[in-house]
């Protein structure tokens, strides 16, 4: 019977303490509110991933005077397919099978800059880490790290 007028007694506390609770009214700027405006969008990431589309329009924005430039067209152009570049690698990205790295002046095809890189194949990725000193190919075409080596 103890027990009983215990569990009653801890219901009615616990129920009366959710009743006295009153929300807040959700402002025009919460989330929450179906009339709140949406967040604009920001700009997407260039960090990480870059498309055919994407290089394209760096390589575009690149010829004003002061910016990087990319010369991949250049690169291309000469009939060049593999360009060798140096670099520190700054992260790498098993699940997205990419290596960010800053690197030196790529000739004939990039300024000095730190920049995401699809590796291929993805176990070129295996035992690099952030801080190693690394010297790579990259695949013209594909824009994709194919062949990647560590420097003592």
């Amino acid at each position: 019977m103890k027990s009983v007028a215990l569990s009653v007694a801890t219901v009615f506390l616990a129920l009366s303490a959710c009743a006295a609770y009153e929300s807040q009214p959700v402002g025009m700027n919460h989330p929450a509110n179906p009339r709140a405006m949406s967040a604009p969008e920001g700009a997407p990431s260039k960090t990480l991933a870059y498309t055919r589309n994407d290089m394209q329009a760096i390589a575009a924005a690149a010829k004003e005077p002061g910016e990087h430039e990319v010369q991949d067209a250049a690169g291309a152009a000469n009939g060049q397919k593999t360009v060798v570049g140096e670099g520190k690698v700054v992260a790498t990205v098993p699940s997205a099978n990419q290596l960010v790295v800053e690197h030196g002046e790529i000739k004939g095809f990039m300024e000095p800059m730190t920049m995401g890189y699809r590796i291929e194949p993805a176990s070129l990725l295996e035992g690099l880490k952030s801080g190693d000193q690394v010297r790579f190919i990259i695949d013209v075409p594909k824009k994709t790290i194919v062949k990647i080596e560590k420097l003592k």
